[in-house]
């Protein structure tokens, strides 16, 4: 913690060296000591080596617009996920006074204060959310050293403008902070509502990117992103409290039309066993349902007498049962995967009447797209078109798109923070339960 009195003193660097000599050998000298106004930060000596090196940034140059951005960003930090955020915007207010005497020493302990101070900002925004599953270990976002935040930072032709710049994280994420900044009167000291901190966590993992889809849970919408702007939007149906839709960020590569439709292993226990008991194979047939040899992609068709129907009715067993593209198959026409170790994708459905329910959490965990050929359309830039009626028809497309399927309770609505149903739960603490890759498979 820095003091009110002079820094003079809390600058002055411990470089205690032992110059003794034994058996004729030199002692290493010992490391420098980090200075008392770096104390309490965790990347204190980072901070004071970088300045040892390189010598900046330099926070007191021109009129102070970077230190009074400095010390907004950190006043309100605590929505960033960063509760110290108040104590050490006072910290940057205390060294930037005593950094107006001639002092050199003064100047450059509150220097690297500030610079501390960034550092820890910098590293509290960039933590991603725990809940969120990465389709790929890319997209999970490498944290900065404090040598390339700061170079960042000294490098800038505004230091203002560049702390403005990283604080920002993306537009969805700054207009709710901004809402909930102004909401709670600018005042550091205001008691935080818990879900706005959860979602903007949340809202930390978007894509760095200008184009890609979002689908919000709470809200059952898709919408779709173009230079960070939305461009269109849709409904989609999501899990159900007992298979809910995970919070994922991944990328589609391409669309399949025609898809099979695996049976989730639960609905054949409960629906598709029973009704074979009751109507014999013509409830397959009619619906164009085939039981393959495993879960592989080469697997083989199996006769359906070759089961014992009241054994995987009773759970004792079980099968996978494929559905073949028809005007029955639950995932239409359309599907679009995407890499997350849940076995969730997007589709299109024959069931649209379900669209016009409120709450649209009725899904297996995938989620259900209202229009799919908009959506496909959008993707590929192009007409949604199958290259030819066969099943599984992979197209890909002209480059990846990111998607980012998350959970938004909170909203800005004409300048207020308001709020959706919890429908999960999960801001009063809930979480979602990974089902692991043999349970996924069948979603």
């Amino acid at each position: 913690m820095i003091r009110t009195a002079s820094l003079a003193v809390a600058a002055a660097l411990v470089a205690a060296t032992v110059p003794a000599v034994a058996k004729g050998k030199k002692e290493a000298a010992a490391p420098e000591a980090v200075p008392s106004h770096l104390a309490g930060f965790v990347q204190g000596a980072a901070v004071q080596s970088y300045y040892k090196h390189f010598g900046g940034p330099k926070w007191f140059e021109g009129n102070g617009e970077a230190v009074t951005e400095l010390v907004k960003v950190l006043r309100r930090s605590q929505l960033d996920g960063l509760p110290q955020g108040p104590s050490l915007a006072e910290q940057v207010e205390r060294a930037a006074q005593l950094a107006t005497s001639k002092s050199k020493s003064e100047r450059a302990a509150a220097e690297q204060l500030l610079s501390a101070a960034w550092v820890t900002y910098v590293e509290a925004i960039e933590r991603p959310s725990p809940d969120v599953i990465f389709g790929y270990p890319t997209l999970v976002a490498r944290p900065s050293t404090p040598r390339s935040i700061l170079t960042a930072a000294a490098s800038a032709p505004s230091l203002a403008q560049h702390l403005a710049a990283v604080a920002e994280v993306n537009p969805i994420y700054a207009k709710l902070r901004e809402t909930a900044w102004a909401q709670a009167g600018s005042n550091p000291m205001a008691i935080l509502d818990p879900r706005i901190v959860l979602n903007l966590s949340r809202l930390r993992s978007l894509p760095k990117t200008e184009r890609f889809a979002l689908v919000n849970i709470a809200t059952h919408t898709l919408t779709m992103f173009e230079n960070n702007q939305p461009v269109d939007s849709m409904k989609v149906i999501v899990g159900t409290d007992e298979l809910p839709t995970p919070m994922i960020s991944s990328v589609i590569y391409y669309a399949t039309f025609n898809p099979y439709w695996n049976v989730p292993a639960h609905l054949v226990r409960k629906t598709t066993a029973p009704a074979v008991l009751r109507q014999g194979k013509k409830y397959l047939s009619v619906r164009g349902y085939e039981v393959m040899s495993d879960w592989t992609s080469d697997a083989a068709v199996v006769p359906a007498d070759n089961v014992d129907w009241a054994a995987v009715a009773a759970g004792r067993t079980t099968v996978r049962v494929r559905q073949n593209p028809s005007a029955y198959n639950s995932m239409g026409k359309l599907k679009f995967s995407f890499e997350n170790g849940e076995g969730i994708f997007m589709h299109d459905t024959p069931s649209k009447h379900l669209f016009n329910k409120a709450q649209r959490t009725l899904s297996n965990g995938c989620v259900r797209l209202e229009d799919a050929r908009r959506f496909g359309r959008w993707l590929l830039k192009r007409e949604p078109i199958a290259p030819s009626s066969s099943p599984e028809q992979f197209v890909p497309l002209p480059v990846g798109v990111p998607v980012y399927i998350t959970y938004l309770t909170a909203h800005e609505v004409n300048g207020t923070v308001a709020f959706t149903n919890d429908v999960y739960g999960w801001d009063a603490g809930g979480r979602f339960k990974p089902l692991g890759a043999a349970a996924s498979a069948a979603r």
